[in-house]
């Protein structure tokens, strides 16, 4: 099966899936598995590794089956999904996506004002579209559509707007965090993640 079946078999499965999902059932794999990188509550200990707690069960489950059909190419995670079943990741989406995001601060006041008026108005110069408009202005995300953002670590968010600058990180629908990132420079970048981690 190629990828691009792969996906769309995903999809498919993502919102009839995630309802039935049991956290109970994650408990195990989340503290011999996830726990070391992502926090047994889903607050991630490391900041190049993200905080999945409060995260959009829709888009949990999204990402572990396209780590595991290489869709999203992780070495790492595709490792760590390898042997799940569709059911270990609804359940592990089921069991993250309850967990309370601990609320985090931004450092660089200057930083974060840069990063402020990006996420809510873009930058007209370059067609660079408002986050707000697809991550909402709190930064919560629209669930089964995009992700929460907010209180996720700024060397994260950074490291993922730059992969899809790059074009490492190809599993957006439409390209559509491709084309935005590919607009923005390393201090945009930069600004953006300050400005996000403050979010809640």
């Amino acid at each position: 099966m190629n990828r691009l079946v792969a996906t769309v078999v995903a999809f498919a499965c993502i919102t009839s899936a995630h309802a039935a999902g049991d956290p109970a059932k994650a408990q195990g794999m989340v503290s011999q598995v996830c726990a070391a990188c992502h926090g047994v509550d889903g607050n991630s200990p490391l900041s190049l590794n993200p905080s999945l707690a409060g995260q959009h069960p829709e888009y949990l489950l999204k990402q572990l089956t396209e780590f595991k059909s290489g869709a999203r190419n992780n070495p790492v995670m595709a490792g760590m999904v390898a042997n799940l079943s569709l059911d270990d990741m609804r359940n592990l989406a089921a069991y993250y996506s309850a967990q309370i995001p601990k609320q985090m601060g931004a450092k660089d006041k200057d930083l974060v004002a840069q990063g402020r008026k990006l996420y809510r108005g873009g930058n007209p110069s370059n067609s660079v579209a408002a986050c707000a408009g697809c991550h909402s202005p709190n930064g919560t995300g629209i669930p089964a559509q995009y992700p929460r953002l907010a209180s996720q670590h700024a060397d994260y968010v950074a490291a993922q707007l730059k992969a899809f600058r790059a074009g490492d990180r190809a599993n957006d629908p439409n390209q559509m965090m491709r084309a935005t990132a590919a607009k923005l420079t390393d201090k945009e970048i930069a600004a953006l993640a300050e400005y996000i981690t403050g979010l809640h």
